[in-house]
């Protein structure tokens, strides 16, 4: 049996956090996992900027509210749900995800959680488990599933390299360059082709 495993952000949906960076005018929050492969390094710097700005959930959340998925992203979804399982594995957070995974019509997603005080205040974050994605798909495959992953960051590379078939898809040029026996799109299109051919 088959499951295919995609990353959220960056694949499906536009970087939260680089939208949150242009809503707030803080250009620092750009910052994602394509750029810093230590994940709570990252998250860690996050929340001090926030507190240091005064910002919290609310004002990510009023940003999160207007993104839309990638253009084409619901209908690729819709294929491939058709066609076998698929779950979503992301380091985003329930808090970020819901609003987007009602415009994807509801695909399952395993994602992490945030503390957050009274005062909307984001104090710390809880990730699902260590190595989450990588962590999933070995789950999943103990299981009996084999697995197909698809993502664009460095938090995605050891779920693509674990399973059956993996690629790249939306990513940067320098992860390309490193990482040139993975296969890489830019188009649902094509990258719904290369998943149905590993099926």
């Amino acid at each position: 049996m088959n499951i295919v495993c995609l990353d959220m952000e960056g694949v499906l949906v536009p970087e939260i956090w680089i939208a949150f960076a242009q809503a707030s005018g803080i250009p620092e929050l750009r910052r994602t996992t394509r750029d810093e492969p230590d994940y709570d390094k990252l998250m860690t710097w996050r929340l001090g900027v926030l507190k240091e700005h005064g910002l919290g959930l609310r004002e990510i959340q009023a940003t999160i509210a207007k993104i839309d998925p990638l253009p084409g992203a619901k209908e690729f979804l819709d294929e491939l749900r058709s066609l076998t399982q698929v779950v979503i594995l992301s380091d985003t957070f329930e808090q970020f995800a819901k609003p987007l995974m009602e415009k994807l019509n509801w695909p399952t997603i395993f994602c992490n959680t945030l503390e957050v005080a009274e005062s909307g205040e984001i104090t710390s974050y809880r990730m699902r488990c260590p190595k989450s994605k990588l962590t999933t798909v070995r789950a999943l495959q103990s299981c009996g599933f084999d697995t197909i992953a698809a993502g664009d960051s460095f938090n995605d590379l050891a779920m693509i390299q674990a399973g059956k078939a993996g690629f790249l898809f939306k990513s940067t040029d320098q992860i390309k360059a490193d990482y040139p026996g993975i296969p890489a799109f830019e188009e649902f299109p094509d990258l719904l082709r290369a998943i149905k051919a590993a099926l």
